[in-house]
């Protein structure tokens, strides 16, 4: 049983409300490879391309420190900014506070409108858990983190590659990054190519950029 990672933009599972932490089984998928299957340099390669997801404004603006204010990349923009309307994800990470995210963010697996419509997901809408930082953080911060079972929910290579298909079977927040809605700018590559790309990371003994 592991707590679960969110993800755009590279994590996400459903948390009760007011904890912000979830436990979930993760089972070891078809995608994972044997270790050493793959070189350090196939390796690294992979992992640039793991990094050009997980720091995409989809992926990377919900994933904020302890403040819990998310940020915004609106429809027809490139630099993220604060949420507007004065949102604050609080210490639940899902607004329970003040306002839950899934007000506007509602829960549905159905597909995102097109903006200016709030994308949703078909679990409730919600910050990362605070250890999960990645807004404003180097590629290689976020490697070293994505890595550390200590910090990334207790998942070793094959449990990262578990969360993302658990979280894809729930019409969750990862795979819907290449798909947020008609006017939104999307991640690089497809889902099944991030799966593919955490494979071989992984494979690799999961190394990361100096």
């Amino acid at each position: 049983m592991k707590r679960s990672l969110i993800a755009l933009v590279f994590a996400a599972s459903t948390i009760p409300a007011l904890t912000g932490l979830v436990v979930a089984k993760d089972e070891t998928p078809k995608d994972v490879l044997r270790p050493g299957s793959v070189s350090r340099a196939d390796g690294l390669k992979a992992w640039k391309r793991i990094e050009a997801v997980v720091t995409h404004p989809r992926c990377a603006n919900c994933h904020v420190d302890a403040k819990a204010i998310p940020i915004w990349t609106p429809a027809g923009e490139t630099k993220p900014r604060v949420h507007g309307m004065n949102v604050h994800g609080g210490v639940s990470r899902i607004g329970a506070e003040k306002l839950v995210c899934s007000t506007c963010h509602v829960t549905s697996t159905q597909p995102n409108d097109a903006a200016p419509a709030p994308p949703h997901a078909g679990i409730d809408w919600q910050l990362a858990p605070v250890d999960f930082i990645w807004f404003g953080k180097s590629g290689a911060e976020i490697c070293a983190q994505m890595k550390d079972p200590k910090r990334n929910g207790g998942r070793d290579a094959a449990g990262l590659i578990a969360h993302l298909r658990h979280d894809a079977s729930q019409s969750g927040f990862i795979p819907r990054a290449w798909a947020p809605g008609e006017g939104r700018s999307k991640p690089p590559g497809t889902f099944e190519g991030h799966v593919k790309d955490v494979a071989m990371w992984g494979a690799a003994g999961q190394p990361c950029p100096n």
